[in-house]
Order: structure tokens, then C-alpha cells, then sequence
């Protein structure tokens, strides 16, 4: 069965942070995970006053 092209999934990832937790190292490696895996980035989640705390990701649901 295909999917509904109306439903969708989300995942998040919490940016990598260094143990200042002020610089982040680079995520490609776990961005090109969850491409392969068919999730597309959407949007980020912000703390208030600046920095990014996820990264927001949405799939079609898989129906089968």
C-alpha cells in the first residue's frame, strides 16, 4: 500500500555541541544518515534569545 501523502512522521536531532556547549561540530555525518533513511530537513527549533536546539525532519508515514 502506498503512502498517505497527507501523513507524515517527524524526527528531531539536537545540533552536536563541544563541551562549552557554546560550538557546535558539524552534523553532515548524521544529516546524511537520516537522508538516506528518507527524512528531509524542515524547519529548526530555536532558544529563546538565539542558537539552534533541533533540527526538525519529516518523512511520508510509511504505511505497510
Amino acid at each position: 500500500m502506498a503512502a498517505d501523502p497527507d501523513a507524515w512522521e517527524y524526527e528531531t536531532l539536537e545540533p552536536p555541541r563541544g563541551e562549552t556547549k557554546k560550538e557546535a561540530t558539524d552534523p553532515k555525518s548524521q544529516l546524511n544518515d537520516f537522508g538516506a533513511e528518507g527524512w528531509e530537513f524542515v524547519d529548526t527549533i530555536d532558544y529563546v534569545g538565539g542558537g539552534t536546539k533541533f533540527l526538525v525532519f519529516k518523512r511520508p508515514v510509511d504505511d505497510s
